[in-house]
């Protein structure tokens, strides 16, 4: 078990969990939570200095450029966070004989297949951001090949910005709303996949490897919607099916990503919870705000 952890992108959705979850488990880990503000993981000095001084020994990178149609146009500065700012990490890990856990995306996969992705399924991006988060795989391979990457979809939790909160927001707020019907993938709960990455890092012994986390379950971003609206009990805004083709976005997205969780599970004997029971508790979590 890891004495000092490192948690860079600890104000996003995963880092704020992965901060409860080890406030709820006193005394096993000393962690360190760093943000920007705290960290800039795209300056490899600065990171290297942390990781010495520190007595860095596991890092959990849930850092990452994740708007995914603006990283169309601002191609730079995604290029710098979801590649160069892992292999700085993972080149500091390398020196320093510390481990990398790195989150990775269901977007390295094209969407073509029918069937849930595995981790042996050949990449083939369609967007600027599926593709730096797959060249950020491989530059942490190169440089740190004893690292866990794993790759989840469609985050949401009560913290920043998601498609949850987005749409309960618009329930409450539009008489009607169309969503998408025709691209299907599996909602997960950043608690969920924080609680997994615990049981990762806290494990007995270190399962180097490619791992796929979602919930249970695959489901289409307009049913996703009105699971929303029916848990919350939004029933005011009618919610209509519309094809990808008629709401044009910037970056091609899946049609169909659906992650295969079996080697995850096997390896660290994990119980995955259904979508609609995470989405449920989320919910409460957010009308008790």
């Amino acid at each position: 078990m890891p004495q000092n952890l490192l948690v860079t992108g600890a104000n996003g959705q995963l880092g704020n969990e992965m901060q409860r979850i080890v406030a709820a488990n006193p005394g096993k880990i000393n962690a360190y939570f760093t943000d920007v503000d705290t960290l800039d993981i795209t300056d490899a000095a600065a990171v290297r200095s942390f990781i010495e001084h520190n007595a860095i020994e596991v890092i959990v990178n849930c850092a990452a450029y994740t708007a995914v149609d603006s990283a169309e146009d601002d191609m730079v500065l995604c290029a710098k966070l979801n590649i160069d700012a892992v292999a700085n990490l993972a080149s500091a890990a390398r020196d320093f004989g510390a481990k990398v856990l790195h989150i990775s995306t269901d977007y390295v996969f094209d969407g073509f297949e029918h069937r849930p992705y595995e981790e042996s399924d050949e990449p083939n991006p369609r967007s600027t951001y599926g593709t730096t988060k797959l060249q950020g795989e491989r530059e942490l391979l190169k440089y740190a090949p004893d690292s866990i990457i794993v790759r989840t979809a469609w985050l949401y939790s009560p913290f920043g910005k998601n498609f949850v909160k987005t749409m309960l927001a618009l329930g409450e707020s539009r008489d009607r709303l169309s969503v998408v019907c025709d691209q299907v993938g599996t909602p997960t709960a950043a608690a969920d996949l924080a609680s997994a990455i615990f049981t990762i890092i806290t494990a007995p012994e270190w399962h180097a490897g490619i791992y796929h986390f979602s919930n249970e379950g695959a489901i289409s971003w307009y049913d996703f919607t009105k699971a929303i609206h029916r848990i919350a009990g939004i029933t005011t805004c009618e919610v209509s099916p519309i094809k990808s083709k008629d709401y044009p976005t910037r970056a091609v997205r899946p049609f169909y990503s659906v992650l295969d969780k079996t080697k995850i599970k096997a390896t660290f004997g994990i119980t995955i919870p259904y979508w609609e029971e995470s989405l449920a508790r989320c919910i409460a979590e957010l009308k008790q705000k």
